[in-house]
Order: structure tokens, then C-alpha cells, then sequence
């Protein structure tokens, strides 16, 4: 088929649409539409690989032969032009990305940098500000706890009370130095 299409190309010396193409194909190796329908992908890789044809746009195609390399391109970059209309760009302000009002002192946050307050430059009445200590929120707990422990007594749960009694009173306290004692002994036998 290519050697048909190139022959084609040949006798009418012009660039033809790849379906004019297909059709002058059919006609002259006499092909039904099936048989040329199975055959057209081959027959356009077969097209894009043979060296001798080259593709124009717009699905147009001729044989390289007519066109020398520059005007190749320039027919090409013509398509191209008339296609995408340029429009002049607008010249952009320059902003300095650097301004003053936008800058971050990341310094400002670090840690290490803050003062330390002594207890000297503190005044007493700075830390009565500070320092807001709701009683009343205490009282209320209390309240409530004894109201519950009353409700308890009168439905008889004195005796769960005495239980767990005694089992705080078998617990042991322990200091974070005896923690890491025995770890550290742990960490020897090993």
C-alpha cells in the first residue's frame, strides 16, 4: 500500500488529505471497505516510518522529495501561526518579594532566646493577677462527694467502701529513683 500511495502522490503532485489518500488507495488496488478498513493502521504506521513521506498538519500528507529541509519548517511554523494568534504580553510591575511589611523573623520565636524571670523582678502584685483560684469550684466537688457517699450508705455499699479501703491502704508508694534502680539492675543482667 505504501508503494501505491507514493505513486499516487507522485502522479498528482499535491499534498493530499490521509482519507483522500485512502480512497485513491481503494480505487486503484480495487480493496472493499472491510479489506481497507483492517489494513489502515498498518498502512499509517507503514506511512509514518517510510522516510519518504512526511506529514504536513492537519492530517495532510506528501512526499518529502517536494520539499527541501528549511521549507519543511517553515510551512510547518506557518500552520502553527495561523492556528495560535499571539497577543502582546503585558509588561509585569516589579514588586520587591523581599518588602518590609511581608518579612518573618523567625528568630522572634526561638526558646533559647527568651529572658528568664527572676523571683526578684517579679512583684507580689503581678502574681495575684496571674493567678485566679476559683474556691467555690472545690467546695462544690466536695458537696457532690459527700452526697454520693451518703447515697451510698443508705443503699448498703458501706461494706464495698471498707473493701477498697483496705486495698489502698496495701498500696505501696514508689519513687521515680527506685524505678530506675531496678532498671538499671535489669540492664546489668542482661
Amino acid at each position: 500500500m505504501v508503494e501505491v500511495a507514493h505513486a499516487i502522490l507522485e502522479a498528482k503532485n499535491e499534498v493530499l488529505d490521509f482519507n483522500q489518500l485512502l480512497v485513491e488507495i481503494q480505487e486503484y488496488m480495487e480493496l472493499s471497505d472491510e479489506a481497507l478498513e483492517s489494513r489502515m493502521a498498518r498502512f499509517y504506521t507503514d506511512l509514518n516510518i517510510d522516510g519518504s513521506f512526511i506529514s504536513l498538519g492537519d492530517n495532510r500528507w506528501g512526499l518529502r522529495a517536494w520539499y527541501p529541509i528549511d521549507s519543511i519548517d517553515e510551512e510547518i511554523a506557518t500552520s502553527m501561526e495561523d492556528e495560535e494568534v499571539k497577543k502582546p504580553r503585558k509588561k509585569r510591575k516589579k514588586v520587591n518579594a523581599f518588602g518590609s511589611d511581608d518579612l518573618i523573623d523567625y528568630n522572634d520565636d526561638d526558646p533559647e532566646d527568651e529572658e528568664l524571670i527572676d523571683d526578684e523582678d517579679l512583684d507580689s502584685d503581678d502574681l495575684d493577677d496571674d493567678i485566679d483560684v476559683d474556691l467555690d469550684d472545690d467546695v462544690e466537688e466536695e458537696d457532690e462527694i459527700d452526697a454520693y457517699r451518703s447515697d451510698l450508705n443508705e443503699l448498703g455499699a458501706d461494706e464495698d467502701l471498707e473493701d477498697e479501703a483496705s486495698v489502698e491502704e496495701d498500696l505501696i508508694i514508689i519513687d521515680d529513683e527506685d524505678l530506675d534502680k531496678d532498671f538499671d539492675e535489669e540492664d546489668e543482667e542482661e
